[in-house]
């Protein structure tokens, strides 16, 4: 089924990963997307790293088992003292399956999460040195994720000190088979290395995250849960593919209690289990070798996630293109809204008639960010639970549950020109910036440049062009792929073809301007490899990956 004889020493994936890409039918995307792949933090992902009260860590113990743990400190636990280096000041928990395990040139895997904002950003690399403090970590690879599938949680630190109670077995006890069915999140870790020096090689650990129930207790030696489609590396798929042995981390965000699972997984691709899971690519499970249970290991305390901050009122729908509409939404008790930020997001949930419990998706905000209501524009995906019900059933006054607006876009300061790039569906959050920057106070150079395949798959067109006409600051360029016979040259788009950085090279002065791209992940890739080679530096481009919806 896989061909494993991809060899390729230059590809930032390991032939597990690129079989499983190839197996998917997203190689091709995936070797554009390795571009993303850097061999150092951005400065944007070490000051993420820095800011975080807790890091998620995979290693392997003395058996050359993964596990995953949780580590924790006070603010300042984690510096950045180069781009290619973290040092940790924090030690697993007494009891914690990677207790004493760091040694120098030990493969790790490191996720940094923000549950309140969904933000998360990886590395894996190694061990550099080890003290009685915590561990130095030389970076291999560090990258961004998406922010799907996070459930969002406030965090606290608790004054009473940590238990040191560890409880270990083989199977798991009924009370952990509980916690295990009624939870939402965990994370994975796993790992592949073979003889040679490769970058893609080393330890990997990866958030999962559901409705409650989404990981199934098939026994007191099997947990099962659905895989979906993510940013299409495939790392922990392809780490199992050639090596089987998988760690589950599981957190009691109550009580600051960890559940370690470590073992062998399996992964079945086809079968018709798979098919109970709507939109799941494969069915994981985990044979349970040995589980170590650490009540009240943490500090660190979550508040219960936000499950609906209030009900909204939906009070318009507008078609904005052939596959995008947009949903209008107010307080149902007439009340103000919490403000928002451009580039933000709301998450949200659906009563959705045949599905069982609530459907949760988060959504870019497109309107101005003055407004007093909230407007988010979905794409209809082919398959898509959520999107296909928000296209086809609400009307005018259904009601939906909805946290505050989270997540967002830094923008550099007001004093340098900006160049807003997106294609596709990836237009929803620039429109909403773009209201922003056209409420700025200051006369600095906007350029909205932006790709469709033609004048029916342009959302927010008039929009768009009336911002651009009433603000003389703001310029406009528009590329459709394949322009309709009634596509009006110099109305309705400035030129056919597709957005490159050549010609953001043209139209703007790129050597003082700043870049925000918001589109498809291939888009991105190509878009950064360009003004890479354009000589733009990397603190000057902001990437916002933009897929379907959870």
């Amino acid at each position: 089924m896989f061909d494993l004889h991809d060899a390729d020493g230059t590809s930032s994936f390991h032939k597990g990963e690129r079989a499983i890409q190839n197996i998917q039918g997203v190689g091709a995307t995936a070797k554009r997307l390795g571009k993303f792949i850097r061999d150092h933090m951005p400065e944007q992902h070490r000051e993420f790293f820095v800011q975080q009260p807790f890091l998620v860590v995979s290693a392997r113990d003395g058996q050359g088992r993964p596990w995953a743990t949780l580590l924790e400190g006070d603010d300042g636990f984690v510096t950045s003292p180069s781009a290619s280096a973290l040092n940790i000041r924090s030690r697993p928990a007494q009891g914690d399956a990677l207790e004493g395990v760091f040694s120098p040139g030990a493969d790790v895997g490191i996720l940094g999460i923000e549950l309140a904002t969904r933000r998360r950003n990886r590395v894996n690399g190694r061990v550099d040195d080890v003290d009685d403090g915590g561990i130095s970590f030389k970076v291999d690879q560090s990258f961004g994720n998406c922010p799907q599938y996070i459930r969002e949680r406030e965090i606290r630190r608790s004054p009473n000190k940590p238990s040191g109670v560890s409880l270990k077995g083989a199977r798991l006890t009924p009370a952990q088979a509980e916690w295990i069915a009624t939870a939402d999140t965990f994370f994975i870790a796993s790992g592949y290395r073979e003889k040679g020096e490769n970058a893609a090689y080393g330890m990997d650990v990866s958030h999962r995250g559901g409705e409650r129930g989404f990981v199934e207790v098939l026994s007191d030696r099997q947990v099962r849960f659905p895989d979906y489609a993510g940013n299409n590396f495939y790392n922990t798929i392809g780490n199992i593919l050639l090596d089987p042995r998988a760690g589950f981390l599981f957190i009691d965000f109550a009580s600051g209690s960890l559940l370690q699972l470590t073992g062998k997984a399996h992964i079945d691709w086809d079968s018709d289990e798979v098919t109970r899971f709507p939109g799941a690519r494969q069915l994981v499970t985990l044979e349970i070798e040995e589980v170590i249970e650490l009540p009240e290991a943490l500090r660190l305390r979550w508040d219960a996630d936000a499950d609906a901050a209030r009900q909204l009122r939906l009070v318009d729908r507008k078609r904005e293109s052939a596959d995008v509409v947009s949903l209008t939404f107010e307080a149902r008790d007439g009340g103000p809204l919490a403000p928002f930020a451009a580039g933000q997001h709301l998450p949200i949930e659906l009563a959705i008639p045949g599905i069982a419990g609530k459907v949760r998706r988060s959504y870019s905000l497109s309107g101005d960010p003055e407004d007093d209501r909230y407007r988010i524009s979905v794409k209809k995906e082919p398959g898509g639970l959520a999107s296909g019900f928000l296209h086809e059933g609400p009307a005018p006054g259904m009601m939906i549950s909805a946290s505050n607006p989270s997540g967002g876009i830094d923008l550099p300061g007001s004093n340098v020109p900006l160049v807003l790039v997106s294609a596709g569906v990836g237009i929803t959050p620039m429109v909403s910036l773009l209201h922003a920057l056209a409420r700025e106070k200051v006369d600095r150079p906007v350029w909205f440049v932006h790709g469709a395949r033609d004048g029916d798959h342009h959302p927010f067109a008039v929009e768009v062009k009336q911002l651009a006409e009433t603000n003389s600051n703001i310029g406009l360029h528009r590329l459709f792929s394949r322009p309709l016979e009634t596509d009006r040259l110099g109305h309705d788009f400035e030129g056919p073809g597709r957005i490159s950085a050549e010609l953001l090279g043209e139209l703007v002065p790129h050597d003082r301007a700043h870049f925000v791209l918001c589109g498809p992940v291939g888009f991105l890739a190509d878009l950064k490899a360009g003004l890479d080679a354009l000589g733009v530096p990397e603190e000057r481009v902001h990437i916002e990956s933009f897929g379907p919806a959870g």
